[in-house]
Parts: C-alpha cells; sequence; structure tokens
C-alpha cells in the first residue's frame, strides 16, 4: 500500500520510528527498484544544532525542508555524496529525516550497476551488503540524487509503500555530527535490530 500524505505529517523523530521497515521505491524508465529502510536520522529543525535549519537557518539549500511533509530533501556531502532526506512535520516546520541505510528488494541487478558496475551474481557477499549500507551508497544505488530535491514521494514514480512488516527498533546517537554540541548525546539514530544492512551497527 502506497503511503499518502498524512504518513509524514508528524515530528521528525516520530516519523524517523515510522519510516523503519517501509518499502522506498523509485520507479526508473519503468524499471522498479525498491529497499526497506533499515537505518535512519532524524533532525528536528530549528531548535536541533545538528540540523541544516538549525535557528530557523532559511536558504536555497533548506527552502525544500520548509515545504509539506512527504517531499525529498537530497544535499551532498563531502563534494560527492548524496544524501536523500524525507520532510517531516508541518509546512514551515523544517524537519526532515536522513536515510541512512536500507536493504534491497528489487532491482539489485540495475543497483548493482550503478554502484560496482558488475552483475548483481558478481558481487561478493561484502559488495552486496555495500550497495545500500550508507546514505551515499543508498543514493547511488537507486538513483537519487539532486536532481531529485524537492520531488515528491506522494507520486507515481517516487514514493514509499507499506506491507505490514513490524521491525524491532533501536535508538542511538546520530553519526558523524560532532560539531552540534549537545545535540550530539540526543537518541536520533534509529535502526532495525540486527539488519546486517545497518551502517553502523
Amino acid at each position: 500500500m502506497k503511503l499518502t500524505r498524512d504518513f509524514y505529517k508528524k515530528s521528525s523523530i516520530q516519523l524517523a520510528q515510522d519510516l523503519l521497515g517501509k518499502i522506498f521505491v523509485n520507479i526508473i524508465d519503468g524499471k522498479k527498484i525498491s529497499c526497506r529502510i533499515v537505518e535512519v536520522e532524524a533532525y528536528m529543525g530549528i531548535e536541533d544544532k545538528a540540523a541544516h535549519s538549525y535557528g530557523g537557518k532559511r536558504t536555497k539549500r533548506t527552502e525544500v525542508m520548509y515545504g509539506k511533509p512527504g517531499l525529498l530533501y537530497v544535499f551532498i556531502v563531502y563534494g560527492m555524496y548524496n544524501c536523500a532526506n524525507i520532510v517531516a512535520a508541518e509546512v514551515d516546520v523544517p524537519q526532515a529525516v536522513l536515510i541512512r541505510a536500507a536493504e534491497p528488494l528489487e532491482g539489485m541487478e540495475e543497483m548493482a550497476i550503478r554502484r560496482f558496475n558488475k552483475q548483481y551474481s558478481e558481487l561478493s557477499e561484502k559488495q552486496k551488503i555495500n550497495l545500500t549500507n550508507g546514505p551515499g551508497k543508498l543514493c547511488i544505488a537507486i538513483g537519487i540524487d539532486r536532481t531529485a530535491n524537492g520531488k515528491d514521494l506522494c507520486s507515481d514514480n517516487l514514493y514509499l509503500e507499506e506491507d505490514g512488516y513490524k521491525p524491532e527498533v533501536v535508538t542511538s546517537k546520530r553519526i558523524g555530527i560532532d560539531y552540534a554540541e549537545e545535540a550530539v548525546d540526543l537518541l536520533y539514530r534509529c535502526y532495525i535490530k540486527d539488519n546486517k544492512y545497518v551502517s553502523v551497527p
């Protein structure tokens, strides 16, 4: 079942937990690529020192975060890796959830070509795990780049769906935000317990 706008109308903390186990779908040239979300991080916006929108910062880059829930916010880290985030809450409340890792379900051949320029059957077991076990890797594998910034997840070609899967959720500190002072210690990262695609168990 495809998720509707109402699913995203909640705080990023709640959305982060609810996103675990949901299926991220991207249809490219008629081919369905899908993966189950297994690791996420919540960014609580204006009061969160780790968020791009902290303090009400509103720039060309962050403008999407101020939009309607269910939009995709894509930014680049290290000048080369795309990171996919899902806008949460309400219009003008700039919260989002980073999709850190996912488990491949459909379209593994396309993912393998994008990540390693190999057929899926040619991948080692380590490479199969490395297809989507990090935010940059995930975006490469499922075909998400900066052109997807601002796209609506309530569309026909890019969306989330529900299949009834109910994971066991673990919470922890976020990764790679040492600059964020006291926000470093917030338990805003969530992942599915014992899933091998989680980036940092």
